[in-house]
């Protein structure tokens, strides 16, 4: 174990917290100071083993508790979410470095998560419908599938395992949980609550260490029909591939490369105001986060001058700070990358307004902080306008109306999420039909989807599934179809319904 005065944590396997069998251990890390957070568990294929044991064995009773009763125990956990919010909060701030009021939306999203799959246990509907014969009754039931391999990012540390975990689990799967190296200690919390809540022994199962061993392990693992994944696109692909052989239904939540359209009609304020929230809003770590601004000619200059002045007002600082506006990106890899697409961008010839620098002033060189960051003159093609960066830097690009303007949002291979500003119906209208990502806002920043629709993109941010909502109800079950002939022969369905006389 590390020589450190942190906390030691455990995996939680079969209902009982274990030692990885190695032996070995990581640290947990506040990105805004540098101090250790805790000590966790590197753990080996043999540990993601036992947890798969332990979820499969749980699978044969949860799958037969009434769903009802499981959206009762995901209603305890949602109300136990709610009263811890603030040690939650506090925490998220801690190791993930947001800021308290973005912490705090996190875990809310948890809470409404919860909750509205809660509810789903009283729901879950399948269809009835006519037989084309007499006597005859149809009908479709969502099932359990068994065990889910749930792998999660650290930018949402609690809600994106909300998205995965609360669904798979009302519906009747078991679940073993991997979540991202950077945020164990939220991902412990977390689970702590469901046991606290008095979910079964293996039910759910979490195993920390490292994605290319236990994380490709539980991909690979033959007793794991599902996998949902969020991550980028690049380690997507790699799970799909992974998972090709054994046929497993897989959910991939991907990056994006989110523009907000700004018309010459629209509310300049407000655009801004949009920009701000979703360009720096979690350090720009989020895969929603507005990466590209297009910008009719007329508004350009205008919108150029008033993001600037906004930008260079917002304060970096640790998270616990009220007063703080961005908090540090997550790790250093992130700020080397962060600070490499400034360097890019200057040398495809946009031009830096403001940023494009890692902050070290007032103590800020014991973290990982980088000042909001804003180009011009960006051309569509160019990298910072088609690679997903993942920090706090946007690009601005000219366009003359609105069918230009879908035209560049469109142009690139992601497709998540889309904003424009506008006070013409016709145009956003038009917006709405032609972006082709799966989410889209009018008047309003790329960031702040609701946990009642689908949350998912297109291209090559995912492949289909989607998250949240009843959508999510389609990835966690198989439909089964059941026929009941009650008319005491043999009825041939196509064959039969021919020579059955009008009326």
């Amino acid at each position: 174990m590390a020589t450190t005065g942190a906390k030691t944590y455990r995996n939680y396997i079969g209902g009982e917290w274990v030692e990885a069998a190695s032996g070995e251990s990581f640290e947990t890390r506040n990105p805004a100071t540098g101090e250790t957070l805790g000590v966790f568990p590197l753990s080996s294929t043999e540990d993601m083993d036992r947890a798969v044991e332990a979820a499969k064995a749980a699978f044969e009773e949860w799958r037969l508790v009434p769903a009802p009763k499981r959206g009762e125990l995901l209603f305890r956990v949602a109300q136990m979410f709610a009263e811890r919010k603030d040690e939650l909060t506090e925490q998220m701030v801690r190791e993930m470095g947001k800021v308290r009021a973005e912490a705090a939306g996190d875990v809310q999203e948890a809470i409404d998560m919860t909750f509205y799959m809660a509810a789903e246990g009283r729901r879950m509907f399948g269809h009835t419908t006519p037989s084309e014969l007499p006597d005859k009754f149809m009908m479709s039931t969502r099932n359990p599938v068994g065990v889910v391999g749930a792998i999660t990012p650290w930018n949402f540390p609690i809600a994106i395992p909300s998205w995965k975990i609360a669904p798979a689990l009302v519906c009747g799967n078991t679940v073993v949980f991997k979540p991202a190296e950077d945020t164990p200690l939220l991902a412990g919390l977390f689970v702590e609550i469901f046991e606290e809540a008095g979910l079964p022994p293996g039910v759910l199962n979490i195993v920390h260490g490292a994605g290319e061993t236990v994380g490709e392990h539980l991909v690979k693992h033959p007793d794991v029909p599902l996998i949902s994944f969020t991550g980028s696109r690049e380690v997507g692909a790699q799970v799909q591939t992974n998972a090709g052989p054994y046929l497993k239904n897989v959910h991939l939540e991907l990056g994006g490369k989110n523009a907000i359209i700004v018309m010459d009609d629209a509310d300049v304020d407000l655009a801004v105001d949009g920009i701000l929230w979703s360009a720096f809003g979690t350090s720009g770590q989020r895969c929603t986060a507005a990466s590209r601004v297009i910008a009719n000619r007329t508004v350009y200059d205008a919108l150029c001058s008033r993001l600037v002045e906004r930008a260079e007002g917002m304060r970096l600082g640790d998270g616990l700070d009220d007063a703080t506006d961005v908090g540090p990106v997550i790790n250093q890899a992130a700020l080397e990358k962060i600070h490499s697409y400034t360097g890019i961008g200057k040398d495809e010839g946009a031009k830096l307004l403001t940023g494009g620098e890692v902050a070290t002033e007032n103590g800020l060189d014991r973290g990982f902080f980088y000042r909001p960051t804003v180009f011009a003159d960006v051309e569509p093609g160019m990298r910072i306008a088609q690679e997903e960066i993942f920090g706090p830097t946007t690009a601005l690009i000219r366009a003359s109306g609105v069918d230009e303007a879908i035209r560049i949002a469109n142009g690139v291979k992601y497709g998540l999420s889309s904003s424009i500003f506008t006070r013409d119906v016709n145009k956003a209208f038009k917006a709405m039909r032609d972006l082709k990502t799966g989410i889209t806002y009018i008047n309003a920043g790329t960031t702040g989807a609701e946990v009642h629709l689908p949350f998912g993109g297109t291209k090559d941010t995912g492949n289909g599934h989607r998250e949240a909502g009843q959508a999510a109800l389609d990835f966690y079950t198989e439909w089964k179809s059941i026929y009941v002939d009650y008319s005491g022969k043999l009825q041939r369905a196509q064959i039969d319904n021919v020579e059955q006389p009008a009326p």
